[in-house]
């Protein structure tokens, strides 16, 4: 069975302006959310529960059908309480407590989550269009809706105020001012970019193979599994319904990979033992990965939040969850500043602490993907008996924990 896509959700109380009254976009506003994934919905989701003005807008018609990033780590669980979005996600994952590292049978590394200092020890597997749906839900439950089928098509600072000019897929374009624009719109934001913002870093060589399946696979479901090997890393996950995510490097990748082609991913770096057999492929799709930082996260009223303002290897499964906490700390401080609680000072903090944070996601993950792609008999060996040693050494297990957690960086 070929690849195909899954079902499509339609979040709620969203708008394509093309079937809405272009007279209920507001032309002023304080904050100008720019990308309606998991960064701009929780950051659109905290200012409407804190009463702020804001106005919402993603240039796709409608909400992603593509589960994309499935990991949500205990860090990211304990900010989205404040928005009261934990426990709907938990209902709708698996909790996974376990991560291994592995080359084919052999178990390099085995970090146990369960010991983390959190309410939530473990890791949570969900699909991110499960995810959107829900962060739409709630945002829809304050009477907030995004406005869908406009992007970013200029920017213009002055003193008091932003205005960004929004074009629909007609060409038709409308301006909105705002005294805050946030650029939440991903690798190749048109935010940053209009904002003159620098995006430093490289593409790795690799382009990288995802898939949801159903399949028989002999290892645990309550652990998540980095897979090392010569021919590049494998990680396989839990999701629910049965199913397994699968991402693994691959040059060069098709375009949609099939049934066979993940089959052979899982021969070829899988369990030699019992081998794993994929019975069909629920969605499917290749991507390239970066591993960049923006420059700055602010340029005087223009900042930058999620995957517009860093990207990197999936391998910690961390992108996701750093754009969230971007997003929550962003949007509490504007709040302090747009009630009068703070100065213009709160917001200079945002870039203060969350991009060294980002700067160590980019860097512990570059380093996983370097590590888990090295060719060559000694090298591997050398490699997998310094893993083994490592993994006998209970604080660096934690340390490792706390990092893919990102329980270490909370501020």
């Amino acid at each position: 069975m070929s690849a195909c896509s899954g079902e499509a959700l339609h979040y709620g109380n969203s708008m394509p302006i093309d079937e809405a009254d272009r007279g209920a976009l507001p032309r002023e506003t304080d904050v100008l959310i720019v990308g309606a994934g998991p960064t701009g919905l929780t950051l659109a989701c905290r200012l409407a529960q804190r009463g702020i003005r804001f106005v919402l807008v993603d240039a796709a018609l409608a909400g992603g059908e593509s589960s994309r990033a499935a990991v949500v780590h205990a860090r990211t669980l304990e900010v989205l309480e404040a928005i009261e979005v934990s426990e709907l996600l938990i209902g709708a994952g698996v909790v996974v407590p376990n991560f291994t590292v592995r080359d084919r049978d052999a178990r390099l590394l085995a970090l146990d989550f369960s010991q983390l200092p959190s309410r939530y020890p473990y890791t949570l597997m969900v699909p991110q269009n499960t995810t959107d749906a829900l962060l739409a839900e709630r945002l829809a439950s304050h009477g907030a809706h995004i406005h869908r089928g406009l992007r970013a098509a200029s920017l213009a600072q002055g003193e008091e105020q932003v205005t960004v000019e929004l074009e629909d897929a007609s060409g038709e374009r409308f301006a909105i001012r705002a005294r805050y624009a946030v650029g939440c719109d991903g690798m190749h934001s048109a935010i940053r970019e209009a904002a003159g913002i620098g995006f430093a870093g490289s593409a790795y060589e690799e382009s990288f193979v995802l898939a949801d399946v159903h399949m028989k696979w002999p290892l645990p479901r309550d652990e998540v599994q980095l897979f090392f090997s010569a021919e590049g890393l494998m990680v396989v996950a839990p999701l629910p319904e049965d199913r397994h995510r699968i991402v693994a490097t691959l040059d060069p990748a098709p375009e949609h990979p099939t049934q066979a082609d993940i089959q052979q991913l899982l021969d070829r770096r899988g369990p030699r033992t019992s081998p794993a057999v994929v019975r069909d492929v629920v969605w499917s799709s290749r991507f390239r990965v970066h591993h960049r930082l923006a420059e700055h996260y602010r340029a005087g009223r223009v900042f930058l939040a999620g995957d517009a303002a860093h990207v990197h290897s999936p391998a910690g499964g961390q992108g996701m969850n750093t754009g969230i906490q971007d997003a929550m700390n962003l949007a509490d401080a504007l709040v302090s500043v747009l009630s009068g609680v703070a100065d213009s000072a709160a917001l200079d903090r945002y870039e203060a602490v969350r991009r060294p944070i980002a700067e160590s996601v980019v860097r512990l993950t570059h380093r996983l993907t370097q590590v888990a792609t090295l060719h060559g008999g000694a090298a591997m060996a050398l490699r997998n008996g310094a893993l083994r040693l490592a993994g006998r050494i209970p604080q660096f297990r934690r340390k490792l924990a706390m990092d893919l957690s990102e329980l270490s960086t909370a501020r």
